[in-house]
């Protein structure tokens, strides 16, 4: 039976929403259901995990690198696999003009702009909360520049997709080529094709350069020492980080971290 297409939910985009809360959540370890309904909030996921969504009865797939959208007071249900991990954003109406999105997106090539911005939304809410709505209003406005879909999304994309999903996830491990195309289900030669021809970069080189962009967010946002960067960002040899970090900015991490003169 074929998945049904998503439906379109319209929200304001015209201010930065008012977030309720927001944060990164682990589920399907004590059970595998969850059921809730958020009478007042919309609630936005990014997912690193496969799963059932349910919403007000209808069924759909999850997979990492899915944004889901659902309305207030929709009932949800969440059916999942194993331990999952996501995060998400609760957030309030804005008054103004609405923008149509679907209720289940897949961010595609900004998918780990998306995940930087859900990430710095999290990580600001205690101490910067209009960092947080801006950031999250940041990805509502993205979503919305992608088109509506027309047509499913090809197996070409959605194995991209997954690829980069697998990666955002687990930048501090050792990741391997033959190891990200497993998880996004084919070949390493098919994946080291797949990134050639849709992001025009090396598997190896991606890798490299998104570890790099969320150290010199950590360079320029936090007092972390310049040793525990690397390390957070999947560089245990503090040589091989400046190495790197030089190759992706054409600046040390000490230069990066003083910012423009």
């Amino acid at each position: 039976m074929a998945e049904p297409e998503p439906p379109l939910v319209e929200i304001s985009l015209a201010a930065p929403p008012e977030v309720h809360a927001q944060g990164r959540s682990t589920h399907g370890i004590g059970r595998l259901e969850d059921r809730f309904q958020l009478p007042r909030s919309w609630s936005l996921h990014l997912y690193d995990y496969r799963a059932e969504l349910e919403v007000d009865g209808r069924t759909f797939e999850v997979a990492p690198g899915t944004v889901s959208l659902v309305p207030p007071a929709a009932r949800i249900r969440y059916r999942y696999q194993g331990p999952s991990t996501h995060l998400y954003a609760h957030l309030g109406a804005v008054a103004g003009p609405a923008t149509r999105l679907p209720m289940i997106m897949s961010p595609g090539a900004e998918l780990p702009m998306i995940t930087d911005l859900m990430t710095s939304a999290v990580s600001s809410a205690a101490f910067r909360p209009e960092r947080t709505r801006a950031d999250i209003w940041g990805v509502l406005l993205r979503l919305s520049d992608r088109p509506l879909p027309r047509r499913p999304a090809s197996p070409t994309h959605d194995h991209v997709v997954a690829a980069m999903a697998y990666i955002e996830s687990r930048l501090t491990d050792r990741l391997t080529v033959p190891q990200v195309a497993a998880a996004a289900g084919i070949s390493a030669n098919h994946l080291t094709r797949l990134f050639a021809a849709e992001v025009e970069q090396t598997v190896v080189g991606y890798i490299r350069r998104r570890r790099i962009e969320h150290a010199r967010r950590l360079l320029t946002s936090s007092t972390m020492s310049i040793s525990a960067i690397a390390a957070a960002v999947g560089f245990p040899d503090l040589q091989a980080f400046n190495k790197a970090c030089r190759a992706v900015t054409g600046q040390s991490p000490r230069r990066l971290r003083e910012g423009p003169r």
